[in-house]
């Protein structure tokens, strides 16, 4: 049995959180607001207006740039991957465009809108898609 000392636990010492982090960013901060709130508001647009960035052939395995119409024999085209990539594209150029904007105008951004848009447009979503869930 050992008398007289006490075993003492050291702390590590934490340093002071950086200001200069990315994660701490106005800049990040507003590409990630701004992408989450337009990507949902660009997806339903591209598909409303149908602007595919590619049509993709499964059954030829072709893939063409913009909106191409399926052709006799070759089965169906996909534009599901255009919408996609051009509410991608889109929505980076958005956000990308937000971050140019000053700390305090991008301040104003709500974070709510990160949550509130998409789903409200859940149901616009699947209003648009209804040709096909209801295809006989």
């Amino acid at each position: 049995m050992v008398t007289g000392s006490t075993p003492t636990i050291s702390t590590p010492k934490t340093l002071a959180p950086s200001t200069s982090s990315v994660a701490s960013s106005a800049k990040l901060r507003a590409f990630v607001v701004t992408f989450a709130a337009a990507g949902p508001i660009l997806y339903l647009i591209s598909i409303a207006w149908n602007l595919p960035l590619i049509t993709y052939h499964p059954a030829m395995g072709r893939i063409d740039l913009g909106w191409t119409p399926a052709r006799s024999g070759e089965g169906p085209a996909m534009y599901w991957y255009g919408w996609t990539l051009t509410a991608l594209v889109s929505t980076t150029v958005v956000s990308v465009l937000a971050t140019l904007l000053p700390a305090r105008a991008t301040r104003r951004i709500p974070l709510y809108l990160v949550w509130v848009l998409p789903l409200l447009l859940v149901p616009l979503l699947a209003y648009s898609l209804r040709a096909f869930w209801l295809h006989p």
